[in-house]
C-alpha cells in the first residue's frame, strides 16, 4: 500500500495563516490558527505510527480506521464501543466497554498489544496474523475517537 503523497501540515502557534488546522486535520474557517493541543495530538499520531500511516492524512486514517472497527470489532464492541454488540450477550465474559474511563486509561502500548494479541480466556482473537499493523493503528485511533468526553449537566459544587 502506497503511502498518500500529501503530508499533514501543521499550523505552528506563532504563524498567522488564513486556514488552520482543526482537531483532526480539518481545515476550519472559524479560528485563525490551531490550537495547540489539536497539533500535539497530530504529531503525536504522525510519530506515533512509524510506517505507511507517516503520510497519510489523520481523517484518512480515521476512515480507514472506522471501516476496520465496523469489518472486525462491532458485532461484540458495539457501533459506539460500549461492549453491547449484537454478539454481546451471547460471550462470556461480555466485551470490554471501550469507551469505559478504565480502558481510557490505558496507554496505546496497552491497547494495540491486546488487539495484536488478544485476551486469553475470552472471545477476543488475536489480529497480529489478521489485519496489518498500521489496521491496527487505524482502529486503535478509531477507538479513541470513540471516546467523547463532555461536561456533565450536573452543576458543580459550590465553591467554599
Amino acid at each position: 500500500m502506497a503511502p498518500i503523497s500529501t503530508p499533514a501540515t501543521l499550523v505552528p502557534p506563532h504563524a498567522e495563516s488564513p486556514i488552520a488546522v482543526g482537531s483532526l486535520g480539518h481545515p476550519t474557517a472559524t479560528r485563525p490558527r490551531a490550537k495547540r493541543s489539536d497539533q500535539f495530538f497530530l504529531v503525536l499520531v504522525l510519530i506515533w505510527s512509524g510506517s505507511g500511516l507517516l503520510m497519510a492524512q489523520p481523517s484518512d486514517v480515521l476512515d480507514r480506521g472506522q471501516r476496520i472497527y465496523r469489518e472486525h470489532c462491532m458485532e461484540c464492541h458495539g457501533e459506539t464501543g460500549n461492549g453491547d454488540g449484537p454478539k454481546a450477550p451471547f460471550l462470556s465474559p461480555r466485551p470490554g466497554n471501550l469507551v469505559s474511563a478504565a480502558t481510557s486509561a490505558k496507554t496505546d502500548t496497552e491497547l494495540l498489544r491486546t488487539i495484536a494479541h488478544g485476551k486469553p480466556r475470552t472471545a477476543m482473537p488475536a489480529w497480529q496474523d489478521r489485519l496489518a499493523v498500521e489496521d491496527q493503528q487505524a482502529a486503535l485511533l478509531y477507538i479513541r475517537f470513540l471516546v467523547r468526553f463532555s461536561r456533565s449537566s450536573t452543576p458543580p459544587p459550590p465553591a467554599r
